[in-house]
């Protein structure tokens, strides 16, 4: 009884889970196969980036700590540094509920540590990032990577990025909350 209730509590205080939407708002696809970022507003492709390097594990629906796969869904902005190794980070709430729940179904993740996941989210208002499905998945741009490796590789630790002047771009026109589909 204790999780359903905690479990309900979440359901109300996930933002933007029952918010209406915004047929302006801008969001972000990233699509994997043809190694591309697009920026809609709306149903308006604005700009598109590419290519972009996913990460060397390729892209999967369920990722593993340490496995450098880049988990594909539905994800919104969570968080943002300015001052990144890889120039801006924005930073994803992975792992999402969907995410947990999944795995919590194909018993990856107990009972006690989908319970553990759910009270943390609901004290923090965003996912843990130290679950066995990984965490601190963002976009960000090179920092002082190598930008001809970046055309020619998925590189990152499960992460999508772009390159240091993509990465300005994006920061200029997504919010804390801006969605982004990864496929």
């Amino acid at each position: 009884m204790r999780r359903l209730l905690l479990f309900l509590l979440l359901l109300l205080h996930i933002p933007g889970l029952y918010a209406g939407s915004d047929d302006q708002a801008i969001w972000l696809l990233v699509d994997d196969q043809a190694s591309t970022l697009h920026v809609y507003r709306g149903d308006q492709e604005i700009e598109r980036f590419s290519p972009v390097s996913l990460g060397r594990g390729g892209a999967r629906r369920l990722r593993f700590s340490g496995d450098r796969a880049t988990p594909t869904g539905e994800f919104h902005v969570n968080w943002i540094n300015l001052d990144s190794r890889f120039n801006i980070f924005l930073g994803l709430d992975y792992p999402t509920l969907a995410h947990a729940r999944e795995a919590r179904e194909a018993d990856i993740l107990s009972d006690d540590e989908f319970y553990d996941y759910l009270s943390y989210y609901r004290r923090h208002g965003a996912p843990p990032q130290d679950t066995v499905l990984g965490g601190n998945i963002g976009i960000h741009g090179l920092g002082e990577s190598d930008p001809v490796l970046h055309r020619r590789f998925n590189w990152t630790d499960g992460c999508v990025a772009v390159t240091n002047q993509q990465i300005e771009r994006l920061t200029d026109l997504v919010k804390l909350g801006t969605k982004v589909i990864i496929r």
